[in-house]
Parts: structure tokens; sequence; C-alpha cells
């Protein structure tokens, strides 16, 4: 039986999607107070054969984690996956998304546990339910790994404080998608098919690209290929913060982050020679494949050389 648990920021002034999420599963599905109260609200639980708990609050976990970390490893530690769900935005952020993104600073070095098998059942439940639903306006895609407790001032070294792989699960990037009945219908269904069966999974770090790279996500919503991913180093925040010995010993805290360890490193063929050998000093010193990003793009070519 897996146990996953979820938050949910009930300040619609703050969280534009997460209170609708919550409601639409609390309408939806059978819950049940937990005695337990975080933010004046019970938390909720529910079991279909795997254990969800629903927890909501006055803020984002991630803008606030000082503040909720003691709760997270008091209440919160028996878990094997924990979700934040909110919404998506920024400048150039694509429109009518569903995606979902690992926990990291890249550019200090921290990482949070990620769990590939997890985060691949998320992005495929939520791919064939947009198919299902027929949002065909949408697109889901994974972001490059980071941390939405920077720009709060949330100190990067808090991430490693909770040891249960945490993702980001949001709707982006404008008012009109964050109010999209089906997009949100599609989101909180998919959260209960975090522990869907999968088959045996090769894993990958991907280095470079930009923050959303389509090849990295594409690897990962093809179901059936056995192939999924821990982290994604996006080419903005690897840039003079990899190099020399400093950079590898990141790259080795970033693999050991991942649980079941890492069969290959893929690197985007736009990233520069310096950071590239880098992927290929770490790789050699672990004895796995290094490769191109352009191999994502024949996955069963790329299961042939990965360990």
């Amino acid at each position: 039986m897996g146990r996953a648990v979820y938050f949910f920021c009930m300040d619609k002034n703050i969280d534009p999607v997460a209170s609708k999420i919550f409601s639409f599963v609390e309408n939806n599905y059978k819950l049940s107070k937990i005695n337990l109260t975080v933010d004046g609200f019970s938390v909720m639980e529910y079991n279909d054969g795997n254990y969800f708990q629903f927890v909501r609050l006055n803020d984002v976990l991630s803008h606030n984690y000082i503040k909720y970390l003691l709760l997270l490893n008091e209440h919160f530690m028996n878990f094997d996956i924990a979700g934040i769900i909110n919404w998506h935005e920024g400048i150039k952020a694509p429109d009518k998304i569903l995606t979902v993104h690992s926990t990291g600073d890249v550019p200090s070095g921290n990482f949070g546990k990620s769990n590939p098998e997890y985060f691949k059942n998320l992005l495929c439940s939520l791919e064939q339910n947009r198919i299902k639903y027929q949002l065909d306006v949408f697109r889901v895609m994974t972001e490059a790994t980071h941390w939405s407790g920077i720009p709060y001032k949330q100190s990067p070294e808090l991430i490693t404080e909770y040891d249960v792989p945490i993702y980001d699960i949001e709707i982006g990037s404008t008012l009109e998608s964050w109010n999209n009945e089906i997009a949100i219908k599609i989101l909180s269904e998919s959260l209960f098919d975090v522990f869907n069966e999968s088959v045996q999974l090769k894993v990958l770090l991907c280095v470079g690209g930009i923050h959303f790279e389509e090849s990295y996500s594409s690897i990962l919503l093809e179901k059936e290929n056995g192939i999924s991913v821990g982290h994604i180093l996006a080419n903005q925040w690897v840039v003079e913060n990899y190099l020399e010995e400093n950079g590898l010993v990141k790259l080795n805290k970033c693999m050991e982050s991942i649980i079941g360890g890492v069969n290959g490193i893929i690197f985007h063929d736009n990233l520069k020679g310096e950071y590239k050998q880098q992927c290929r000093a770490i790789a050699e010193k672990n004895n796995i494949y290094v490769g191109k990003h352009k191999m994502l793009k024949t996955s069963e070519e790329l299961k042939k050389v990965l360990k």
C-alpha cells in the first residue's frame, strides 16, 4: 500500500488553484477527518487500497517552509510521496499546461528526494486523463527541478530537512487556465494514480536545456517505455555553478537524492563543453551511461545502453 500526502493553500488571494482542487476531491471522494488540525483545518484522509491525506494550509507549503518544517517531520514523515498542489505562472511561462516538477535548488546543490516511479505515474496519469476528457488545448509537461521557496527567502538548506520526495503539481499559467474546470478535474483525479503499477524503470539525470524542455517531457510521457527521470537541471542554473570539483560534488549529491539510483546521464547538446565534461566525469565515476539528449528520441535504443 502506498501512502501519499497532498498540501493545499486555501487562501484564494495567494493560490488560485489549490482550493479548487481540494473542493473537487472533497465533493467527489468520501474523505474522513483524522485527529489532527493544521492552520485551523482538519486533515482529511482517503483509502482506496492506497492511503492519502489532504492537508489544508493558510499559505503555500514551500513559501513558508521554516514555519511548516517541524509539522512535516512530526506528522508527515511516514509517507512515500508528498505533493504541493498549486498554480504556475511566469513572464515567459507557457499557458494551458498541467505540470509536475521535482524539488531542488540547483545553484546551491540542495536536492529533495525524488522517486522516479511516482514522478512518471503522475505525469502519465495527467496525460491519460487529458486525452480522456478531451482537453486538447492543454499540454502535460515537466519543469526543471526547482524550489518555489527561494523567491520567498526560504533557505535552500531546508530542502533536505524533510526526507519524503516532494513534488509541485500545478495548472498554468493564466487566470483562464486556473479556472478551467476540466483541468481541475484532471489534476484532481490524477492525484490518486500516483501508485499505479509500472514496469521496471531505467532512470536518467537530465542536465541542460530550457526550463520546459520538450524532449524531457516526451520521454516521461511515454508510459510503456520503461524510462523515467530523477531530476532535471536546467541550463540557466547549471552555468557557472557546476564547474571544477564543486560542480562534481553537486552532481553527486543530486544523484544520491534519486531513490533507486541512476542508470544514465543525459546532457542537452547546447550545454557548454565544460559542463558536458562534468557529466562525463561523474558518469565514468559511477560506471553509468552518458549521452546527448537526441538519444531521447529513440527510447528503445536508449534502453539498450542503460545499465
